[in-house]
């Protein structure tokens, strides 16, 4: 009890310095706020030394379904600028809530000029005549866009487009490091093909359909093991196994946070491989890059 009451103590003084605190931290940096670590690492890249950035959803938690702690609420209401990725349907919650106490807040929307994807590359593997079906628990589609390159580009272009606004006489900066940026991006994209040309099978098994887009840019096909947002029925599991064996998939993603046990199963069934997938990882072009590698089954 005496060390639940200290540490609450501890709790309410530093939020109470927080919120004492000017815009920006102690250096004199202002702060600009994006949802996921991978914009953090385009913004971050682009801005160099000139801001701070902020990112509210840690790694390894679910963007679709996270709680904001207070002190993330506070971070994200000092920043003078907010990227957006899109199409979470959460940062609809996030802009109304900070918009009272913050109505100066810029919103950049980093989705400008990307087309929803959802249905051509998540097969229902409950239908029995390979029709084209997508199970998502978000409306308008996979909200994972930058799990493709075209569409990575138009989230960098859309921040540097945006930093421009709010800062225009660092403009040499920015489109120097924009410019590397790209440069990388054009690079990832090179190895991810490369690896691609050798891949045995073009599809692949994954729990959530995350892979859309990725999916939608390299010609593939995503079949997810959730039916409908819920755990498959044992005939579904059966026919999606049935379904890997005929097409040679040997490959079954998971996303660290959800359950293994189905995708271990199908996995033994197919003598195929479990690989973690990590969307959310700062390291963004290694991650698209280990998507890749995988499928050509290479370790």
């Amino acid at each position: 009890m005496r060390y639940k009451l200290i540490l609450t103590a501890v709790i309410i003084s530093v939020l109470s310095f927080w919120g004492c605190k000017p815009s920006g931290n102690i250096e004199g940096k202002k702060t600009l706020s994006v949802t996921i670590d991978p914009q953090k690492y385009f913004l971050s890249t682009i801005v160099g030394d000139h801001y701070d950035v902020n990112c509210i959803v840690p790694s390894g938690s679910n963007p679709e379904s996270a709680d904001f702690t207070p002190s993330q609420m506070m971070a994200l209401d000092k920043s003078i600028a907010y990227f957006k990725i899109g199409y979470l349907g959460i940062e609809n919650t996030l802009v109304e809530k900070v918009s009272k106490g913050n109505p100066d807040l810029k919103i950049i929307d980093c989705s400008v000029g990307i087309e929803s994807v959802g249905d051509p590359h998540v097969h229902d593997h409950g239908d029995g005549d390979h029709d084209h079906h997508h199970h998502y628990a978000h409306a308008g589609g996979d909200p994972h866009t930058w799990s493709s390159i075209k569409s990575a580009k138009m989230i960098v272009a859309n921040m540097y487009n945006g930093l421009l606004e709010l800062d225009k006489a660092n403009e040499a900066d920015y489109t120097i490091n924009y410019n590397k940026l790209q440069s990388e991006i054009n690079q990832t994209d090179s190895i991810i093909k490369a690896y691609l040309s050798k891949a045995p099978s073009k599809a692949f098994i994954i729990y959530h359909p995350a892979l859309s887009y990725f999916a939608d840019e390299y010609g593939l096909d995503q079949y997810s093991i959730e039916h409908e947002g819920k755990n498959p029925s044992p005939s579904q599991l059966k026919e999606l196994i049935d379904k890997a064996k005929a097409e040679g998939i040997k490959v079954v993603f998971i996303q660290q946070e959800y359950d293994t046990k189905n995708a271990e199963t199908i996995a033994e069934a197919i003598g195929g491989k479990i690989i973690p997938l990590n969307l959310l990882s700062y390291q963004w072009s290694e991650e698209m890059i280990k998507i890749a590698k995988a499928l050509a089954l290479e370790k």
